[in-house]
């Protein structure tokens, strides 16, 4: 029988949901018991919040005063610690997946699998390639523990409703003294998780400054949105690059994502492809953009979305 370590991602006393996805991709690995680790300090409630989701047989808090910030140096050496018994190891195919399983894939000398998108058995799984235009078969050697990070676009989010027992441990790896938190910038301020958000309203390069991407934030905020942007608008300065949405920055699948003056580059395509309903804006009727569009709207973006405010104004009155 398969024995699944889910590492669960969470900030600002809140699970995230990429763990919920994390911990349904491991439900589908057959007779698998599901164990979700939570890595926090003394009086968390979020391993509370992870026993609730259905297919957790148990979960493990450690706690260590060194986890009130979520540092993949600091983490790894207790994700390590924690994972003997296991024969896999999973964390969402998030900013902090990325940066942690491959640590954690080599303290323990173990294989790692990115960003599994389907299980197929204990050792085989599947993944994109080439920007998504391909899936390849990755089997691992039998007799290994596998370290993964999942495709959160690929999987539901586990279903709440559970009810497992919660085992504190106190962490004692030796920790790294050379990483310390200095402080965090984002500029998300109050809106949704890119990652997580159930919509998403990305600006493209045809705003054409940072100044104009305030018509996006206005229309994200009406919609409770998180905003995106494209690798173009990225790399033109107009906004950060933690916004970046595609194949070289934020994978999402959000039930609604609006492209705003978006071509529709193919690294774009790949970051979006599995929202359930896209919407495009663009003047350009030719734009790739509208080959995958559910939704098309021909024309000026700065006449558009204004339009768009007015009438969602109206539908609230």
């Amino acid at each position: 029988m398969s024995k699944v370590l889910v590492i669960a991602e969470h900030a600002n006393g809140r699970l995230n949901a990429s763990t919920a996805k994390s911990v349904k991709a491991a439900t589908t690995l057959a007779g698998a018991e599901v164990v979700v680790a939570t890595f926090t300090t003394a009086g968390s409630p979020i391993a509370a919040e992870a026993a609730k989701l259905a297919g957790v047989a148990k979960v493990l808090d450690v706690t260590n005063a060194a986890n009130e910030h979520a540092l993949a140096a600091t983490l790894a050496p207790q994700v390590a610690e924690v994972a003997a018994g296991f024969t896999h190891v999973f964390a969402p195919s998030t900013t902090f997946g990325k940066d942690l399983m491959p640590r954690v894939a080599a303290l323990l000398d173990a294989p790692q699998v990115s960003d599994i998108m389907s299980i197929q058995s204990a050792t085989t799984f599947r993944r994109p390639i080439y920007a998504g235009n391909a899936i390849t078969t990755v089997e691992v050697a039998a007799g290994s523990i596998v370290v993964g990070t999942i495709r959160t676009a690929s999987f539901e989010a586990a279903a709440a409703g559970g009810s497992a027992p919660v085992e504190t441990k106190v962490s004692s790896a030796a920790l790294p003294a050379h990483t310390r938190f200095i402080g965090l910038s984002s500029a998300g301020g109050d809106r949704p998780d890119l990652q997580s958000a159930s919509r998403v309203i990305s600006g493209g390069r045809a705003l054409a400054s940072s100044d104009a991407f305030k018509i996006i934030y206005s229309l994200a905020d009406k919609l409770g949105a998180a905003v995106g942007a494209s690798r173009a608008a990225v790399d033109a300065g107009y906004v950060p690059s933690d916004m970046q949405v595609g194949q070289t920055g934020k994978i999402i699948a959000p039930e609604l994502y609006i492209a705003i003056g978006i071509s529709g580059a193919i690294q774009h395509l790949t970051g979006i492809k599995d929202a359930r309903t896209i919407v495009a804006i663009n003047k350009d009727g030719e734009a790739p953009i509208f080959e995958i569009a559910d939704i098309g709207i021909v024309g000026d973006l700065f006449t558009i979305v204004p339009e768009l405010e007015k009438l969602i104004d109206a539908s609230r009155k």
